[in-house]
């Protein structure tokens, strides 16, 4: 699952992880949306944009938590030590981030991962790379690139 309001970055991150062979059940661009969808459905992980066009994600990260669905918080914005409870212990990428710290997160949230990357407690934020553009930067060459995925 994944909650981003900006179609380009929802699309990119969508296509990236079907490359990677994750399944993303959907991609939610507003809070409406995403709760709509999780009244009936169960993602086995989630990334959330905090600043939605339609409030914070918030409301998401509660209903996540209390299914027991792990996520990671996936934003422009830094990560502040007095965060919400509902952000508390949860991994926090600052965009842009690298395709590898993205899936080292995702993998670690899955069980799947290489534990290249440690989850403190709080909230602390990736590194982020200097000059990107595109919200996942392609490792090999440092260059932003933007997927789509195949119809």
């Amino acid at each position: 699952m994944i909650v981003e309001d900006q179609a380009l970055i929802g699309m990119s991150l969508e296509a990236f992880l079907e490359d990677a062979g994750f399944e993303v059940a959907g991609t939610f661009m507003s809070n409406a949306q995403a709760m709509q969808w999780l009244e009936s459905d169960v993602p086995d992980v989630a990334i959330l944009d905090i600043m939605l066009r339609d409030g914070t994600s918030l409301e998401i990260a509660r209903a996540l938590k209390a299914r027991g669905v792990p996520f990671a918080v996936y934003s422009g914005l830094a990560p502040k030590a007095d965060c919400p409870l509902e952000l508390k212990n949860v991994p926090w990428l600052e965009k842009p981030v690298s395709r590898e710290t993205l899936l080292d997160v995702v993998g670690q949230l899955t069980g799947s991962g290489s534990g290249g990357i440690v989850v403190d407690p709080d909230p602390v934020p990736t590194s982020r790379q200097e000059g990107a553009q595109d919200p996942i930067v392609d490792d090999k060459v440092g260059a932003p690139r933007f997927g789509f995925p195949v119809s």
